[in-house]
C-alpha cells in the first residue's frame, strides 16, 4: 500500500510505502508541545518506506530531544515527520 502525504502549501511532498511499524497516541511532554494539543497521534515508518518526491531543500530538522529529529516545511512551518535514530525509525 502507498500512502502520499504533503506538508500545508504542497510545496514538500512524500509518500510511503507499506504498513507501518506501529501507530498510536503520545502524551510525552515534547509530542503535546509539537502536536500544540494534549496528544500527539502517530505512525512509526522503516526510514526505507519514505520517499520524498519534492521540495526536499524544503526540510528543516529540530532536536529539541536527543531521541527526535521533527522535520517542517520551511515555507509553511508545516509539520512533516519525526526521525527516532535511536529506534531505527
Amino acid at each position: 500500500m502507498v500512502h502520499v502525504g504533503r506538508c500545508f502549501c504542497g510545496e514538500v511532498q512524500f509518500q510511503l510505502s507499506g504498513e507501518p511499524v506501529a501507530m498510536g497516541y503520545c502524551h510525552c511532554s515534547s509530542c503535546r508541545q509539537w502536536s500544540a494539543g494534549p496528544v500527539n497521534a502517530f505512525t512509526l515508518w522503516q526510514p526505507s518506506a519514505l520517499t520524498v518526491q519534492r521540495g526536499a531543500t524544503h526540510i528543516a530538522t529540530f532536536n529539541k530531544t536527543p531521541g527526535s529529529s521533527r522535520k517542517w516545511c520551511t515555507k509553511c512551518g508545516g509539520h512533516l515527520f519525526t526521525d527516532h535514530p535511536a529506534m531505527g525509525l
